[in-house]
């Protein structure tokens, strides 16, 4: 759990896990006896990006995207070397390791503030900061309340007291990415599933899925996935892959399908599924969100 002290009901929403440690555990165990059907898909592990390492399935492609854009962003991301764990934010490897198959390379901190929802707004608003749209940068906190990047560079800062938060300058403006990471932590612990489904929009059909938007449950308890690439075939039918943050603050990885381990890493989806299950987290109702 985020270790903020104040905020206290907030936080309590902020929680990615949908089960109890144990049941978590269990259903990584059921899933890993799936998983030894070996995946027909090819796997390039020499290659360090989600789009080289991932070639579409046979009779697939994948589904260009717009250069500069959020899906192209995320689809050219740099990971780390095959068969790589997936580390907490302490530097120590997390139980579960067979439900992944990639991690990409960006820190996690050094503190468990970068969970679920965390890790797709940290990968949106680096993409944004790259690109130098500094407007965009801006996030609700779970409260309601906005907090601007632009706002944060100034020497806004955020006072919490209860669920009351007010905004005051105290600090001189720092534009540096070191400060810019620390609005972004600043965000991580106040800022959730619940906020985050606030600020997207609902993805309506099946057919209109992109690289980058996610499927969430917002709540008590919550999560997100989000998609890291789009493949298609002369149908029209598309396969997915699907990435996360977890709780404690760890890797983001992107998920293996124990669900279908012929066409692992790759997920079919449909946004009218009452349920979608994932590798570590099953999703009830589908609720799929767009930036």
């Amino acid at each position: 759990m985020k270790k903020a002290i104040l905020f206290t009901l907030l936080i309590f929403l902020f929680n990615c896990e949908k089960s109890s440690n144990s049941e978590i555990k269990n259903e990584a165990n059921k899933s890993s006896a799936v998983l030894e059907t070996p995946s027909s898909i090819k796997i390039n592990e020499d290659k360090n990006t989600v789009k080289e390492r991932f070639p579409a399935p046979e009779g697939y492609s994948w589904v260009e995207v717009r250069p500069n854009s959020f899906g192209h962003y995320l689809e050219n991301f740099a990971l780390k070397k095959y068969s790589s764990p997936i580390l907490k934010y302490n530097g120590t490897e997390i139980e579960t390791q067979h439900l992944h198959e990639a991690i990409f390379v960006i820190d996690t901190g050094t503190k468990d503030l970068q969970q679920c929802a965390d890790a797709l707004i940290r990968l949106r608003a680096e993409y944004l900061f790259q690109l130098k749209k500094f407007d965009e940068i801006k996030f609700h906190f779970t409260s309601g309340d906005l907090m601007t990047w632009n706002d944060y560079k100034k020497g806004t800062r955020a006072f919490v007291n209860g669920n009351s938060v007010k905004f005051k300058k105290t600090e001189n403006f720092d534009d540096s990415k070191e400060n810019f990471r620390k609005y972004l932590d600043l965000i991580f612990t106040y800022a959730g599933t619940i906020s985050l489904n606030k600020e997207t929009k609902p993805v309506l059909k099946t057919n209109d899925l992109k690289t980058g938007d996610l499927l969430i449950t917002a709540g008590s308890p919550g999560h997100i996935v989000f998609i890291a690439g789009v493949s298609e075939n002369q149908k029209g039918q598309k396969l997915f892959l699907l990435a996360e943050g977890f709780t404690p603050a760890q890797s983001i990885h992107l998920l293996k399908n124990p669900f279908n381990p012929k066409i692992s890493p790759w997920y079919e989806l449909d946004v009218n599924s009452a349920e979608t299950k994932t590798a570590r987290y099953f999703f009830e109702p589908s609720n799929f969100r767009s930036f």
